[in-house]
This record gives C-alpha cells, sequence and structure tokens, in this order.
C-alpha cells in the first residue's frame, strides 16, 4: 500500500519547484540613461553588475539613450533618467537612479528576500 505524502511533503516539494523555475527564469531589462555623462556610465556599470553577479546568463539588458531615441522614453513615459525597467518576469518594476542601491533593486528584482542577508564572500 502506497503511503500518501504529508502535507508538509506536498509544500516543501512545491516550494523547490517554485526555486528551481526562478532560477531559470529570464530576465528582460531596459536601462534609460540621458548621453555620455558620468551618472549614466555609473549606471550602466553597476547594473551589469548586477547582472552578471545575480542573473549570469539569464538576462538581456538593453541601454537606450533617451537623448537619441526620445520616442522610446515618451512611450515608456520615463520622466527621469538613469531608469532601470523589469519588463520580464512580471510584475513590470521601475528603479529611478544611479543603480548604487544594490539591495533595493535585488528585492525589487526578486532576487532577495526582504530581510534576508547578502551572502558573505
Amino acid at each position: 500500500m502506497k503511503k500518501k505524502p504529508s502535507t508538509s511533503d506536498s509544500v516543501e516539494t512545491f516550494l523547490n519547484d517554485a526555486s528551481e523555475a526562478a532560477d531559470t527564469e529570464r530576465y528582460v531589462l531596459r536601462l534609460y540613461i540621458t548621453g555620455h555623462t558620468s551618472l549614466s556610465a555609473k549606471a550602466i556599470v553597476r547594473i551589469r553588475k548586477i547582472c552578471e553577479e545575480h542573473l549570469k546568463g539569464r538576462y538581456d539588458l538593453e541601454v537606450v539613450d533617451i537623448s537619441q531615441n526620445p520616442a522610446l522614453a515618451a512611450e515608456e513615459q520615463i520622466i527621469a533618467a538613469p531608469t532601470l525597467i523589469k519588463k520580464l518576469p512580471l510584475p513590470l518594476r521601475r528603479f529611478i537612479g544611479d543603480m548604487s542601491q544594490t539591495e533595493r533593486i535585488l528585492l525589487g528584482l526578486d532576487l532577495r528576500k526582504a530581510g534576508e542577508a547578502p551572502p558573505k564572500s
């Protein structure tokens, strides 16, 4: 006779499956900048570093210069730059600033839970 799985086994299996799916999910990000300024350069370097450390091989990052492509900025309702938009996975999220608040970005990208300590190096 087969033993019926316990509720805790089912919950643990569900959580493990969800965790594995999150680890393979592809992120689509778009960073809006304004020209070749030091703020734009810092934002690009910082977001690329975050992506390489936490999303290696699982992200597409498009950098859009709104001075060269104002129509796209208007379409996305960009009111400040730098602005990072997480298009996928849903929900859509926006981050405004120089991308220096790594923990806030990781939380917003759902790569870290609130209160979770960063991994030790």
